[in-house]
Formats: C-alpha cells, structure tokens, sequence
C-alpha cells in the first residue's frame, strides 16, 4: 500500500507532461498553419502587383476566384461575379497610363475561420494621369488548394 501513493503519483506527473506537450504541438502546428496561410496570401497579392505593373489585367485577376459569386465592393457600388469586376478594371484603366504602378502595403492579415482570412491595407498607384491612394479589405478564401480572393472592397 506504501507503494501505491508514490506510483500513482507519477503516473500523474507524466499525464500531466504528455497533456502539456500535446498544447504546446498543437500551438505550434496552429502558428505554423497561420504562418504558411500568410505566406501564401502575401504570394498572391505580390504577383497581382507583377500583373498589374505590365498592364496585364487578366494577370492581375487570376489572384480573385473566377466565380459569378466574387464580389467587388468600390466607388461604383457593388459588381459581382469574376468577368464583371474585370471589366470594371478594363474600362477604369484602360492604358498603362491610368494603370501606373501598384504597390500594396499589408497591414494586417487575419483568420476568420477555417481556411478564410481577412487582409486590411492600403494601394498605392503612381501613374502619368495623377496618383491614386486608398484602403481595402480583401476576404480570401482557399479554394482547390489555392488562395483566392472571394471578397473586396477598395475605396
């Protein structure tokens, strides 16, 4: 009997360590999930500057998901669907004169849920016709294993 309280004991210690490693792994695994979703939206909206720096406006859009259900929410009110919001950029920029260059600046990437974030940020466009500044919130969304954009508003 002497021996039993001892065992228990440790037997407790040690379930107590194993519990404490499995949080810890599992913190680990959640910051690395949201650090490789990072990533992977910041690849997007880097190319989309490529494309839109070459005037490649079909470019610039493979970063949104090519859906009827896309959403844009801008100056012009609300356009939905993937064709509509690229023709909405054709017909507002429609040489690289308006287009200019693009930079974003990230300034903050959050997790909705699941494999949905949220991007808050700003763009800047230095162009020949005058400068253009303003703010977004950008919804993406992971779809057949790759980030797309499923949401913008950009005012």
């Amino acid at each position: 009997m002497k021996y039993v309280f001892p065992f228990v004991f440790a037997l407790l210690c040690l379930s107590c360590i194993s519990i404490k490693t499995d949080v810890a792994s599992d913190s680990i695994e959640k910051s690395d999930h949201k650090d490789l979703a990072e990533a992977g939206i910041r690849l997007v909206m880097e190319a989309q500057e490529i494309a839109w720096n070459k005037h490649d406006l079909e470019g610039f859009m493979q970063g949104y998901w090519k859906s009827d259900q896309l959403k844009f929410y801008g100056s012009n009110g609300l356009t939905l669907g993937w064709e509509n919001t690229l023709a909405n950029y054709k017909k507002g920029y429609p040489t690289e004169a308006e287009s200019g260059t693009l930079n974003f600046v990230i300034n903050d990437i959050s997790k909705i849920e699941g494999d949905n974030y949220w991007v808050m940020g700003e763009y800047h466009l230095k162009r020949q016709v005058g400068d253009a500044d303003g703010v977004f919130i950008i919804i993406f969304k992971k779809i057949n294993g790759e980030w797309k954009i499923v949401a913008d508003m950009s005012c």
